[in-house]
């Protein structure tokens, strides 16, 4: 069975950092993509950031560049988000979601994603 588990939220300043982690486990396939998505009360969920396993193809919200990276560790079946210079803006619940034998995540679209984890609070105070 396929589970995605995110972990690593919190409070945190403006201009601080927080590094998301996505733990999964009972993947089948070796051909996914395994994306960041997030979402505040009101607003439509929108992707963040995503990483293809098979060719390290990455996708970054455009407000995210340069200020976020997503990085991957098969051996620990874990994906990370990595969020540095943290804005109030970024303020949201973030999804961790993954994407078998598709590449729509790479296009920030999360209307393909396959599994869901629960999410986790990002609160940047200002």
């Amino acid at each position: 069975q396929v589970q995605v588990v995110e972990s690593g939220g919190g409070l945190v300043q403006s201009g601080g950092s927080l590094r998301l982690s996505c733990a999964t486990s009972g993947f089948t396939s070796d051909i996914y993509t395994i994306g960041w998505f997030r979402q505040v009360p009101g607003k439509e969920r929108e992707g963040v950031s995503c990483i293809d396993n098979t060719d390290n193809s990455t996708y970054y919200l455009y407000s995210v560049k340069g200020r976020f990276t997503i990085s991957r560790d098969n051996a620990k079946g874990t994906v990370y988000l990595q969020m540095n210079s943290l804005k109030p803006e970024d303020t949201a619940v973030y999804y961790c979601a993954t994407e078998f034998y598709g590449r729509t995540c790479l296009v920030g679209r999360s209307a393909g994603m396959d599994y869901w984890g629960k999410g986790t609070l990002v609160t940047v105070s200002s």
